[in-house]
């Protein structure tokens, strides 16, 4: 099993009918899943990943009054649950994984991620919070959240971003990959400053990374799940491969030619989505025209918050 299907399979054969015989009237305020830090909480874990943080566990989230009344009883309750399932060991607790699963408050769970109760709401907001903060905020399964609050938060996150944010994001990209990646680096490699290339070669992968999760209307997690994570996205997915070659390259024009298609691809979507009628491969063209299509004129000159 993966996390998250452990996760599933642990509250269900201990936790849900330990919970609704102790706490009969709380228990439909309850949301359960499995959500927040860990590559379990993505899909993305793997026999290393359970070396630490990992193991047989749920989350438990309660609304702010319930915490404050009941948190403390509930995860009493949750701490007694049998610590080994189907062969798991115990979850290992780093000092970086407190406070992962267990019982949690909605509200500070979502604060924690984003640095709002609710999640982001004004303009301004959406422009502060990280992308992969995010991500983090909205991945993983939700088993049960008879009251919706959760849930409520969790899809206003996934599918209500707004589109000038969306748009101010994608132009940032645009002008990093056009910087970074068709400007710089080969100017850097021409020089032999091979530390250069290279600097400018990282910002050019993750910024053009993080343009693939924009342009499929998502987040992009943690940098080390970034690439990982693009495989199986309906749209651009054939840039994966792409951003693999350019681990295999040698650098110089070979990098510099997937550079360029990459490029092409993205600028393509752009027009495809209606972004940009820009016909040109080199990405900076095509961010006056992006701009240009925020309704929220103050959007264009506001600083984003990068990752």
């Amino acid at each position: 099993m993966n996390g998250l299907e452990l996760s599933r399979a642990y509250y269900e054969a201990y936790g849900r009918e330990r919970l609704r015989q102790r706490f009969p009237q709380l228990f439909d305020r309850m949301t359960i899943g499995l959500a927040g830090e860990g590559s379990e909480c993505f899909g993305f874990d793997d026999l290393y990943s359970e070396d630490h943080d990992f193991g047989p566990s749920f989350c438990v989230w309660l609304n702010g009054a319930d915490y404050l009344k009941y948190g403390q009883e509930v995860q009493d309750v949750y701490d007694c649950l049998p610590e080994i399932f189907q062969g798991y060991p115990a979850r290992k607790v780093t000092g970086h994984g407190q406070g992962r699963v267990g019982v949690l408050c909605t509200q500070t769970w979502y604060s924690k991620y984003t640095g709002y109760f609710g999640g982001p709401v004004k303009l301004e907001e959406w422009l502060r919070v990280p992308e992969s903060s995010l991500a983090t905020a909205v991945n993983g399964a939700v088993f049960k959240d008879p009251g919706d609050h959760f849930t409520e938060i969790r899809n206003r996150l996934l599918y209500e971003c707004p589109e000038d944010i969306r748009i101010k994001r994608i132009t940032v990209r645009a002008a990093a990959m056009a910087q970074a990646g068709q400007y710089n680096y080969m100017r850097c490699w021409k020089r032999k400053d091979a530390m250069a290339a290279l600097l400018a070669l990282s910002e050019f992968i993750r910024a053009g990374l993080s343009m693939v999760y924009l342009l499929n209307r998502t987040y992009a997690p943690y940098y080390k799940w970034m690439h990982r994570g693009i495989k199986n996205l309906p749209v651009l997915n054939r840039s994966y491969d792409l951003f693999g070659q350019l681990t295999e390259a040698q650098g110089g024009e070979k990098t510099e030619c997937i550079i360029e298609r990459i490029c092409l691809i993205v600028a393509a979507e752009l027009r495809r989505q209606g972004l940009s009628e820009e016909k040109d491969s080199f990405l900076d063209a095509h961010c006056e025209p992006m701009l240009d299509r925020i309704r929220e004129q103050r959007i264009r000159n506001m600083p984003v918050t990068v990752w």
